[in-house]
């Protein structure tokens, strides 16, 4: 298979142009007639671009670019000094060889071809950049200059012969200059090629012919030449006939002859593009993409395309046509891949012929008619063109079309994805208001691999940006709303920042997205008002002491599953909460009882206050006795009587208790373990959990409520497990994302006027795995820190925590000094029960995604069955987990404190 060359057509200058070199002016006059394109590229590579938008250009604007750009300003120089000194040799030809000139004539017209190219030209091509005004001033200032100084050289019929034939030069100029320079050249670079080109035909032709011709016969020429004139200028037969023999098949040499600027097709240039294309997509896309920009060859190039895209094959199409749009020179190669180009001709050719002609003024109707029978729609008849199509509409910003278009090809690879893309676009590019943007369906994001993964990225910003625009809608918070206002404007002006980095299919239409939106909720940030935060913070966060009121969210499930069993049900059920430490059980049973309205009561008691219990098991009935009697204001018994008959007293005001109540009492026992512990110390008998049975069944108007760390099929061995056969278990786990982030985003505090970005919410769920006590000492520092850092320092920044924000916390020892109330208890509990358990936590510490069996096997030296129970152990208290064969410390801040 024979390489494909990788062409390079363009200019090989390494310079920019010299004021004093006189061949630099005659690569510019090579430049003007034979090589316009490289005007677009010597602004681009020397004279910095064309950096100030057409929409957006004007007088003043243009003309402090060329104060600031020392390139554009010399180019517009030599142009106009080819404007004066073209006239003048061409006239000195003209007087060596006796022909009639009139030098006050040839002032004449290059005065007024600098005051009306100029003047217009800038004016006109600012919109460009500054070189459009230099060409065309360089233009009409070289074709009048001559064309008025050989015309005034003769009599007045002739004179009028040379009008006529210089008017048919100029379009000879305008062909070659303004038909093929303002297609692919811009700014100054158009000026210098109109101005060049249409001053040298112009004056040659107006001045040779205007001393031959004269009366009539000028009239005469004036359609014959201008006719002939303009042929010859659009089609530049005589580069073709030059450029054709180096396109013979028999020739491979990649470094063939490419005319820059003859449309008509080269011979072979189809079939030569299309090996290419086949052979090397990449190297071949590159390759048309040089012909469009230093070529005039588009008819080859589309018909190389679409012949090339038919053959493709399915599962490769969506991405091939993909590959075609990501960076082309000129995007109607991407129309054209499904349009017709011969309709589009043939529809242009018309309405030009007959809206430049006033006769045909009285026949628009059937001049419409004549147009509507060519179809120049995209099509939608096969894959090829219908996945071209998609494209197309989306850099036409016309999603809705390209939903049509990507439909039909919905079945193929990827071919979901664009679907889904567009559809997305739609639904943004509909809304307009921060109502519609609040009420939008985004449709699900497919999943991973992705043809446009930037693009999906910048959506996913978007998404987020309806989510906080629903919130301003919805929430009657002015610094919640603020909040929400201002991370949605922050998003939509990176989305504008970055911009550069998307697709060009979808990049305007998404710019304008962002754009509407910003410039609508920008129009209510007077209603939703600012934030001015005067004052240190308010912590919101709760570190180590348990949650009550406002402050308590999240647990939704399990306050929703005790109003089951103790609001709704027939009667009350007795309940363990189990779960390993700083889970959030003690502020489950504190706010329990906001859910159960005023028939039920509850009494908390924290069994850690017992301390050893030196007066045994009465002692530890007097004390849920005090909080029963505080509760439900029935004095409790006396302690000698507890001291002396434990279990008859406390069962007789149990009676008492019930027969005062008038609906239901929960006893709620919290840091259970505690009793265990008395029973292995031996302050309590046994006994004493049998007992808690019999009184768990006496009534069903009093329930217990028991939690503490075990779970419960731990807790069913030896003497436990007559009793936990009469209550429903309920873990106490982690917290959902969701739920971790309204903790953190919505502290209970309605007016809490500090934010995160949503990355900075993810990063910490992903270091607390939703550990509730984590979360909180994690958002109680961001706030520490922020009122040190603005209040304290006297520093300015955002109110909106970032990721930096939090590896700054986690990162300061002091994080893991104060969280170590959680990091030793987890590591107290795992050395408790079943053995090897910290052994195997320092064994997997090292390892962020885990370690599998086997190798855990070899590195403890355990048995499969002591491994095994030991992994099980620490799995139930929700320390370790197995994911993907591999078992891993489930929070990533526990693992790191092991590691220190």
């Amino acid at each position: 298979m024979t390489p494909v060359p990788r062409l390079d057509l363009k200019p090989k200058l390494k310079r920019p142009l010299s004021l004093w070199n006189p061949l630099d002016y005659l690569r510019l006059l090579y430049w003007v007639f034979f090589f316009p394109q490289a005007l677009r590229w010597y602004v681009d590579k020397f004279g910095g671009g064309y950096i100030i938008p057409e929409g957006v250009m004007n007088w003043r604007k243009g003309w402090k670019l060329l104060r600031q750009n020392a390139i554009q300003r010399q180019l517009l120089f030599q142009g106009l000094f080819l404007t004066v000194i073209t006239p003048v040799t061409i006239g000195l030809i003209f007087q060596t060889v006796n022909f009639p000139l009139n030098w006050f004539g040839v002032a004449f017209g290059v005065a007024f071809g600098v005051a009306f190219g100029v003047a217009f030209g800038v004016a006109f091509g600012v919109a460009f950049g500054v070189a459009f005004g230099v060409a065309f001033g360089v233009a009409f200032g070289v074709a009048f200059g001559v064309a008025f100084g050989v015309a005034f050289g003769v009599a007045g019929g002739v004179a009028l012969g040379a009008g006529g034939v210089a008017l048919g030069a100029l379009g000879v100029a305008v062909g070659v200059a303004l038909g093929v320079a303002v297609g692919v050249v811009g700014g100054v670079a158009v000026g210098v090629a109109v101005g060049v080109a249409v001053g040298v035909a112009l004056g040659v032709a107006g001045g040779v012919v205007g001393g031959v011709v004269g009366g009539v016969a000028g009239g005469v020429a004036v359609g014959v030449a201008g006719g002939v004139a303009g042929g010859v200028a659009v089609l530049r037969p005589e580069t073709w006939l030059i450029g054709s023999p180096f396109n013979l098949r028999i020739i491979r040499n990649g470094n063939w002859l490419l005319p820059p600027i003859t449309p008509l097709p080269l011979p072979n240039l189809v079939w030569r593009l299309e090996n290419w294309l086949q052979n090397d997509w990449e190297i071949g896309l590159h390759n048309i993409n040089e012909l469009l920009a230093y070529t005039l060859q588009f008819i080859p190039v589309v018909q190389a395309v679409n012949r090339v895209l038919a053959k493709i094959p399915s599962e490769q199409l969506i991405w091939t046509v993909s590959q075609l749009a990501a960076n082309p020179f000129d995007w109607n190669i991407v129309r054209f891949a499904s349009a017709s180009l011969d309709e589009t001709l043939k529809s242009t050719f018309v309405r030009d012929l007959f809206s430049y002609s006033w006769f045909f003024f009285f026949l628009r109707s059937w001049v419409e008619g004549l147009q509507a029978r060519f179809n120049t729609d995209t099509r939608l008849d096969t894959p090829a063109r219908a996945t071209a199509a998609g494209f197309w509409h989306l850099h036409e910003k016309e999603p809705a079309k390209a939903i049509e278009a990507f439909g039909v090809v919905r079945s193929l690879f990827y071919g979901e994805e664009m679907f889904t893309l567009a559809q997305t676009l739609t639904a943004f590019h509909k809304a307009q208001k921060p109502a519609s943007i609040g009420v939008i369906q985004v449709p699900p994001f497919p999943q991973e691999p992705l043809l446009r993964p930037i693009t999906w990225k910048v959506l996913a910003n978007l998404r987020r940006v309806v989510e906080d625009v629903q919130f301003v809608e919805r929430s009657v918070s002015r610094s919640a709303r603020s909040l929400a206002l201002n991370r949605a404007l922050g998003e939509l002006t990176k989305i504008l920042n970055q911009a550069d980095t998307l697709p060009q299919a979808e990049q305007g239409l998404i710019i304008d997205i962002a754009q509407t939106w910003k410039e609508s909720l920008l129009q209510i940030t007077g209603e939703v008002g600012e934030i001015s935060i005067t004052k240190p913070v308010l912590n919101p966060y709760v570190v180590g002491d348990p949650v009550e009121g406002h402050l308590f969210v999240g647990r939704e499930d399990i306050i929703r599953q005790l109003e089951e069993l103790w609001v709704t049900g027939n009667q009350l059920q007795s309940v363990v909460l189990y779960g390993h430490r700083r889970m959030g059980k003690t502020s489950i049973l504190l706010n329990a009882a906001n859910c159960l309205g005023s028939q039920i009561q509850l009494a908390y008691v924290n069994l850690l206050r017992l301390g050893d219990s030196p007066q045994g098991v009465g002692e530890v009935l007097m004390a849920i006795c005090d909080e029963i009697s505080e509760t439900v204001k029935l004095p409790p018994p006396a302690d000698a009587d507890l001291l002396n008959l434990p279990y008859r007293t406390f069962e007789r005001y149990l009676k008492q208790v019930e027969a005062n109540l008038e609906g239901g009492l929960i006893i709620a026992l919290d840091e259970f373990e505690k009793i265990e512990d008395l029973i292995e110390a031996k302050k309590i008998p046994i006994d004493f959990m049998g007992f808690l049975r019999g009184l768990v069944q006496m009534s069903s108007k009093i329930a217990f409520a028991f939690a503490g760390l075990h779970t419960l099929e731990e807790m069913t061995a030896d003497y436990f497990q007559p009793f936990f056969a009469s209550v429903i278990p309920i873990h106490v786990g982690f917290q959902e994302h969701t739920a971790t982030r309204q903790i953190l985003a919505n502290p209970g505090n309605e007016d809490f006027p500090l934010d995160y970005i949503p990355e900075a919410l993810d990063e910490i769920y992903a270091l607390t795995h939703g550990q509730p006590y984590l979360v909180q000492l994690l958002g109680f520092q961001l706030v520490r820190g922020y009122n040190d850092f603005v209040f304290e320092q006297g520093r300015h920044r955002d109110p909106v925590f970032t990721i930096e924000d939090v590896e700054a916390v986690i990162n300061d020892p002091e994080f893991f000094q104060r969280g170590r109330y959680y990091f030793d208890g987890v590591w107290g509990q795992a050395a408790r029960g079943a053995g090897g358990q910290q052994t195997i936590v320092q064994l997997l510490a090292p390892y962020p995604d885990g370690l599998s069996l086997d190798t855990l096997a070899q590195s403890t030296g355990m048995n499969d069955a002591d491994l095994q129970k030991a992994l099980n152990t620490l799995k139930r208290h929700d320390v370790v987990e197995e994911t993907q064969g591999k078992w891993r410390i489930m929070v990533e801040l526990f693992r790191r404190w092991v590691l220190r």
